[in-house]
């Protein structure tokens, strides 16, 4: 991967940091959940992020493209989940950006990578909060990755080409993430006639009317960086054994 490439892609990920989005968005705001789900959530992720630490330094130690690969994955990742696109149901959505880290690295590095860009958003863009940490790093840092990596390999099992593989698993990620984050609050905000179920129908739907054409989106996305990617760097993906062939 060529520095400039990577350096571009930082600087137009810092400049999204500038937009004002007074929103609010699919990740859980700071103080929206009581203290007892707000710690459940963190004792869940806990395990996650001490996986992802070591997978991590695997990752660093093993392969010489490494560092270069990550930086893109978490530029991708910071740039995608910064959009606050809005929602005709008055909330927004936004992509995720973690398909692309977990087809290329595994889900697990993906956790302490989505957890850092978590952390930046809620400080630089008070988007999502500290004490939400958790649970939106359970949502996109740990289910999202792991169904992108799951339905890619399950597609490249089945013969799929590579570019549809690819396509399908970043969008599923993707809608993963909102549908997790939909159960999250479903619990804790019950509907008092219908219960969760219809506490989970309400959610879901604050953000289907966009998150499902966004999904598709960020699916083709991610196809096209990978196809730019292995342009500029095609030892590089080879290396991480991602593909022999074109996408």
């Amino acid at each position: 991967m060529k520095k400039e490439n990577v350096f571009s892609a930082m600087t137009l990920a810092g400049l999204f940091t500038l937009i004002p989005t007074p929103v609010f968005a699919m990740h859980i705001m700071e103080g929206f959940l009581p203290v007892k789900w707000t710690v459940i959530w963190w004792l869940v992720s806990l395990p996650f992020l001490v996986l992802s630490y070591k997978k991590m330094k695997e990752v660093l130690n093993e392969r010489s493209d490494g560092k270069m690969m990550l930086a893109l994955c978490g530029a991708f990742i910071f740039v995608l989940s910064a959009l606050k696109l809005p929602s005709v149901t008055g909330s927004s959505s936004h992509p995720t950006g973690v398909g692309l880290g977990a087809i290329l690295f595994g889900p697990y590095a993906m956790v302490l990578l989505s957890f850092v860009v978590l952390v930046f958003q809620s400080l630089l863009l008070a988007h999502g909060g500290i004490t939400t940490l958790g649970a939106n790093t359970f949502s996109m840092g740990i289910v999202g990755p792991i169904v992108a990596y799951g339905s890619y390999k399950l597609l490249k099992m089945m013969k799929a080409p590579v570019w549809l593989a690819v396509m399908v698993a970043a969008a599923l990620g993707n809608l993963a993430t909102y549908i997790v984050t939909a159960l999250q609050l479903a619990i804790v905000y019950q509907d008092p006639v219908g219960g969760f179920s219809a506490a989970l129908m309400k959610f879901m739907g604050i953000f289907a009317v966009t998150q499902i054409p966004l999904a598709i989106t960020e699916g083709l996305l991610t196809v096209a960086i990978l196809n730019l990617v292995w342009k500029y760097n095609k030892e590089g993906l080879q290396e991480l054994d991602f593909m022999r062939g074109e996408i």
